[in-house]
């Protein structure tokens, strides 16, 4: 999961090398992503009305459903 959270967020962002996602708590069958962005980038990550947010939320969660985990993520600057 932290891969494929780290892959998108790169893409979308302008300074990629700042990009840093880690794992804040895995208990049982969930886990809560933490996904850090320079602040120049922050708007690029939560898109208008926060629809570039949600769209990365709901890919994580589809391929999470798959492996029967739940996963949060939280975007921070």
């Amino acid at each position: 999961m932290l891969s494929l959270v780290e892959t998108i967020a790169k893409a979308l962002v302008s300074n990629p090398d700042e990009v840093v996602v880690r794992e804040i708590s895995n208990k049982g069958d969930s886990m809560v992503i933490e996904l850090k962005v320079c602040e120049k980038d922050m708007g690029k990550v939560i898109g208008k009305q926060g629809r570039i947010a949600k769209a990365l939320r709901t890919v994580v969660k589809a391929a999470a459903t798959k492996q029967n985990i739940k996963v949060t993520v939280e975007i921070v600057s």
